[in-house]
């Protein structure tokens, strides 16, 4: 036995509403692209150049900018699902 689908409210975004969850949905693609160059350990340097301990604590804010410049130029396309899952689910009287 099958349940039918649940009826599909229509999406009446306001433009508004619609920019502010697109970037809501950038901002967790750029938490999860930042997450992801902190494993790749490029961002590590030995030997002469290395920057030691004050490096090691500023990398977050270069992880970051690279992460926020790689969803800008198109990312994952993570946003761009992120964005249609938020406005599916948007409840516009809350």
């Amino acid at each position: 036995m099958t349940l039918p689908d649940p009826p599909m409210r229509p999406m009446a975004l306001t433009p508004a509403r619609s920019t502010q969850l697109m970037k809501k949905a950038q901002e967790l693609e750029t938490a999860f692209v930042s997450e992801m160059l902190a494993h790749t350990g490029l961002d590590s340097q030995t030997g002469a150049f290395g920057g030691g301990v004050g490096e090691d604590q500023f990398a977050s804010f270069l992880r970051e900018a690279q992460a926020k410049a790689i969803v800008a130029h198109g990312g994952f396309g993570l946003a761009q699902n992120i964005f249609q899952s938020l406005a599916r689910h948007d409840d516009p009287t809350a």
